[in-house]
């Protein structure tokens, strides 16, 4: 019989990860001033998005290949990695060179690795029921810790560009105390037995037929959910463009399109309790589809219709995140839950790379609306996935 959880422990674990996850584009929401102040070219904003990505792939790489986060107490992982990260992040405040800032965005995106995925291992080693609905609540953490360095730059617009990092750093570094002296290790945790490595495991996960289609849906997800969030601000610029008579915010539209998203995953994480993960991920992976094939056509639309689809496409991009996870954490076995996550995480972020480099350089070849159609491919491949998801494992 499982032991009643504590109230405090989901709350605790959802803001020690917003809090982490902070730190995620801190950097990007202060690229114009290190362009300026540094004398960087304009096409450093896609590098230092890069940085920080690649460096998240290579830590998941790494925490999965050596189970780390199954192995040692996942708090204690999440505690290291929130004051490295939060470290890190702090030394950009002295950089003066391009290399010192991404070697520093790199770092942070390596110990993103142990606050992002291990977050969700602890949630599970908490959760047996109601998982989809935990991992709602943390993925919109995420989203809305990925959004906050924007929001700290505005209410801070009257202090220099190095207060985001500083305000980062302090919140992440305090999430990751709070987090290790208020949480215990879950109930459902079950440690790793020694090294080994990881590939043998991972070949092994990938036999499940559940896993194998609950990661392939997350694939597709992933394809289209941070190319979106990068090209907000752009379909912003240009619907502007196109309507020079027109005024709007578009760092606070960013905000507000992007940061809604955290909502919708707290909704769909009570859905999931209600008719399943399966059923969120693939109503989410539709509404977004369908906005994706829309878009080309919505800069013609009236402002409030071109701003109403963005904001029902900010609120379908995201839920079915935090279900692809719960599936993926379900369907592998109890002594891998941690390397499943991350391994799942590390080709999900590989594949947006892809994704954004992709349609950046039909953006920059077309300047053609059209070039957005490209992300549809990841809600359709997630659909087509998915579905063959089975309820009993």
């Amino acid at each position: 019989m499982s032991k009643k959880i504590p109230a405090h422990i989901l709350p605790v674990i959802v803001l020690a990860q917003f809090a982490g996850t902070s730190l995620w584009f801190a950097g990007n929401a202060v690229v114009d001033n290190l362009i300026a102040e540094l004398g960087l070219p304009v096409m450093f904003l896609g590098y230092i998005t890069m940085a920080v990505q690649a460096g998240f792939i290579f830590g998941t790489l790494i925490f999965a290949f050596l189970n780390i986060a199954d192995r040692y107490s996942p708090v204690r992982v999440f505690l290291l990695c929130a004051l490295s990260g939060a470290a890190f992040n702090l030394l950009i405040i002295w950089a003066d060179t391009a290399f010192t800032i991404l070697s520093a965005r790199f770092a942070v995106g390596l110990f993103l690795a142990g606050i992002y995925p291990v977050g969700m291992k602890i949630a599970s080693d908490w959760h047996r029921e109601g998982l989809g609905k935990a991992l709602g609540y943390l993925v919109g953490a995420l989203v809305i810790g990925t959004a906050f360095p924007h929001l700290l730059k505005f209410i801070g617009s009257e202090y220099p560009w190095r207060f985001v990092f500083t305000g980062t750093s302090v919140i992440a570094a305090g999430g990751g105390l709070l987090l290790f002296f208020t949480v215990k290790d879950g109930p459902f945790r079950s440690p790793s037995k020694g090294f080994r490595f990881e590939y043998n495991a991972i070949l092994r996960l990938f036999r499940n037929k559940n896993f194998r289609s609950a990661s392939f849906g997350y694939f597709g997800h992933m394809w289209e959910l941070y190319t979106f969030w990068a090209f907000v601000p752009v379909m912003l610029s240009y619907y502007l463009e196109m309507h020079p008579g027109i005024s709007l915010s578009v760092p606070f539209w960013s905000f507000v399109i992007i940061g809604i998203g955290g909502v919708s995953c707290a909704i769909g994480g009570y859905q999931s309790m209600k008719k399943g993960s399966k059923w969120v991920s693939m109503a989410a992976l539709t509404g977004s589809g369908i906005c994706c094939l829309i878009i080309p056509l919505s800069f013609a639309f009236p402002l409030l219709l071109f701003l109403a689809l963005l904001l029902i496409w900010g609120i379908f991009v995201i839920p079915d995140s935090p279900q692809f996870s719960a599936l993926v954490a379900q369907s592998s076995d109890s002594s891998l839950v941690a390397t499943g996550l991350t391994i799942v995480n590390s080709i999900g972020f590989a594949l947006t790379i892809v994704s954004i480099q992709l349609v950046s350089y039909f953006w920059s070849l077309t300047g053609s609306p059209v070039v957005f159609l490209i992300m549809a491919a990841g809600p359709i491949a997630g659909l087509f996935s998915i579905r063959k998801y089975s309820a009993e494992r």
